[in-house]
């Protein structure tokens, strides 16, 4: 039997151990439960859609959620059918542009002395080959062989790489459609964790999660379509090629905040610089004009009421989710840190400390 005073102190060694085993959990399946997250907010996505349909047609939630993934199906199959050529084809002429001022870059970087070996923009060595003209020897079937493989190798890791992101494409679907075609079921089996006494605060929490979460995923997406069809027109007026494909790049790199918005911008400049420094400053200055646009205008007036963090905490926490959780860390880093400020004012801020936000004025 353990005396009274080593029991507190059993319980203390518990708990740390089970925290630290935690953290080691969450730190080695980050990429996984990123997925998951990702599929939640699409189950989000599809639920909020639902109930906007439901608000304007008296339907049940199965036929609402069916009619609307109907409707998704086919716009993205229409959109595909229709524009896929285009974007195709604008796509292929904006990669051979980016290839070619890349080179430029490389070139210049190198008139000035400085080494540009590990950028490896261009394509050095390609031509030993070639150089050496007809005299040069047939390879051997060993030097076959090995090229051979390597080939080979390079073709597995590719359909390696694009089967797991079509897996991943999958299963972020999978989960949307299973988390919207019942999420009361979801959340009720999670409350049955939760003691009976804390329940109901349990789930009202959980409900604003859901809001928030819904008020800053549509909010994205009308600032995402506003800024794909500012640039794509901006640029279209400016006379660049392959304006759809940067207006489209631009709108999906803002779902990626300040990071995404440099990413699109650089990918502007060097596309803009095929037609001179004019076509380069020209579509830095839409771009300037839409960020300005997106930062002043849009998201302080729609996503104020999602997520009323201050910019730089953003931008901290979008560097700190980034270095720990890669990739998915920093795509996904908004909404985790709005459902972060959910459970912390909540739990915390009004549970612990006992204050309440002030009424803000109608």
């Amino acid at each position: 039997m353990l005396s009274t005073g080593a029991r507190p102190l059993l319980v203390a060694g518990i708990g740390t151990v089970v925290f630290v085993a935690t953290l080691a959990l969450v730190w080695h399946t980050a990429d996984t439960l990123m997925l998951i997250f990702a599929g939640i907010l699409f189950g989000v996505f599809l639920d909020g859609l639902a109930r906007a349909l439901r608000r304007v047609v008296p339907l049940g939630h199965g036929v609402s959620l069916a009619a609307v993934s109907i409707v998704l199906a086919g716009l993205v199959l229409g959109g595909a059918a229709f524009g896929g050529a285009t974007l195709v084809r604008e796509a292929d002429t904006v990669s051979q542009t980016l290839r070619r001022q890349a080179q430029s870059v490389r070139d210049w970087l190198k008139e000035k002395g400085i080494d540009t070996r590990a950028l490896r923009l261009g394509d050095e060595g390609k031509g030993g080959a070639g150089e050496s003209g007809a005299g040069a020897s047939l390879p051997s079937p060993g030097a076959l062989l090995s090229d051979a493989g390597s080939v080979l190798g390079q073709a597995t890791a590719i359909a390696v790489q694009v089967f797991g992101a079509v897996g991943n494409v999958f299963v972020v679907l999978a989960l949307g459609l299973f988390a919207a075609a019942d999420p009361s079921a979801y959340r009720d089996g999670f409350l049955r964790f939760v003691p009976p006494r804390h329940r109901s605060r349990a789930g009202e929490i959980m409900n604003e999660i859901g809001k928030t979460l819904r008020h800053w995923l549509f909010g994205q997406l009308v600032i995402m379509a506003a800024i794909f069809v500012c640039v794509w027109l901006g640029l279209t007026l400016l006379g660049l090629d392959g304006a759809l494909v940067l207006g489209l790049q631009a709108g999906l790199l803002c779902f990626v905040p300040t990071i995404g918005a440099l990413a699109a911008g650089l990918v502007i400049v060097l596309a803009g610089l095929a037609q001179g420094l004019s076509g380069a400053l020209g579509g830095l200055g839409v771009y300037l004009v839409v960020q300005a646009l997106e930062s002043y205008v849009l998201t302080p007036f729609i996503q104020k009421r999602a997520l009323d963090i201050p910019p730089a905490t953003i931008f901290a926490g979008q560097i700190l989710l980034g270095v720990l959780l890669g990739l998915w860390g920093l795509a996904l880093a908004l909404p985790l840190m709005a459902v972060a400020k959910v459970l912390l004012d909540r739990l915390y801020v009004e549970d612990a400390l006992g204050e309440r936000e002030p009424a803000h004025p109608a």
